[in-house]
């Protein structure tokens, strides 16, 4: 969905960008590289489809990848 703009789904083109709001803590649909602090956090960006309802989940920021890659090797 992210990268073709349809979903996989359905093959609409009525997608929406769902994104993680920085204020929140402890919510949303995150994923957390430490145990002891919220500087760990790595936003996980909702990608929906306005027609049938698919998501699909993606970290868009290649420096939050390479920390994901650190933490979970």
């Amino acid at each position: 969905m992210k990268q073709k703009g349809v979903c996989p789904k359905c093959g609409s083109r009525a997608l929406l960008r769902i994104p993680d709001h920085p204020g929140r803590y402890a919510s949303g649909n995150n994923i957390y590289t430490t145990t002891f602090t919220l500087a760990g956090k790595v936003p996980v960006i909702r990608y929906v489809c306005a027609d049938c309802g698919y998501v699909e989940n993606w970290v868009d920021s290649a420096s939050d990848l390479a920390k994901l890659r650190r933490a979970f090797r």
